[in-house]
């Protein structure tokens, strides 16, 4: 276990997006997720999960609004302050997006680039201590065995938790999973959803999780989001929570 202090996690306050068409995006959006915490996001297509996730990571600044991270206001930063700043958050998503013919260790090690200015770092080499912390990283995921395979070799999942592993490396306060088992089978997707709760704990990391998969929702969170038409439409845990509310959530975005 590799624990950090993480004061703070992630809060979000009247996030709203226009675009220049007009179109309302988000209104309003506020949310909270602390340190320790797996919390879900729940809406069906076009909501705004994902705008509101790139608000979050601020590849998409917002009309109004504030996210904080640790307590850091990063809405208001740009250049350096904003690459700086987004340390503090790491994204993981449907797809791995690992280098295939590097080795699982090499992936891993990447995940701690940012931190790094030098030269050798910009194009792609590895601080030897990295390579050395990488195993670490993979033992909180359960892959410590494969470190020197090809990435290119594994399963879904385990991709996934490379991933995921890469993300540790950063050494964040907050991590972002969009839909990360979007792409995997039931089983892989039910050890994912376990292994991001035990993280939350075990690393006092906030885990703010975007998802279809309303039985995993439930069966991981320790609250549930539900967006509907760039609204928080509840924000409970899941067993205050009537399943109702969530097929109702689904409905309307159909009709």
């Amino acid at each position: 276990m590799l624990t950090q202090s993480k004061v703070g996690g992630l809060a979000v306050s009247g996030l709203e997006v226009r675009y220049p068409n007009g179109k309302q995006a988000l209104s309003g959006i506020d949310l909270t997720v602390k340190p320790g915490e797996l919390v879900v996001i729940l809406g069906g297509n076009g909501c705004g999960k994902t705008t509101l996730m790139r608000c979050i990571s601020r590849t998409l600044a917002p009309t109004a609004g504030k996210v904080t991270v640790g307590g850091r206001d990063l809405t208001g930063l740009e250049g350096e302050a904003l690459r700086q700043a987004r340390l503090d958050l790491a994204m993981i998503s449907q797809h791995a997006s690992l280098v295939k013919r590097r080795s699982v260790r090499a992936n891993v090690a990447a995940g701690a680039l940012g931190r790094y200015a030098d030269w050798w770092s910009f194009l792609g080499r590895l601080p030897s201590a990295e390579l050395a912390a990488a195993h670490g990283y993979l033992a909180e995921v359960g892959l410590a065995e494969l470190a020197e395979q090809r990435a290119g070799t594994l399963s879904g999942g385990q991709a996934q938790r490379v991933a995921i592993a890469r993300a540790l490396a950063q050494q964040p306060r907050v991590l972002l999973a969009d839909e990360p088992v979007a792409s995997l089978d039931p089983e892989a997707a039910e050890e994912i959803m376990s292994l991001l709760k035990r993280l939350a704990r075990t690393d006092n990391l906030a885990v703010l999780c975007v998802l279809h998969q309303v039985d995993l929702a439930y069966g991981h969170a320790d609250r549930l989001i539900g967006i509907r038409a760039g609204r928080v439409a509840f924000d409970l845990p899941g067993d205050e929570l009537p399943r109702d509310a969530v097929r109702d959530l689904y409905l309307r975005e159909a009709a």
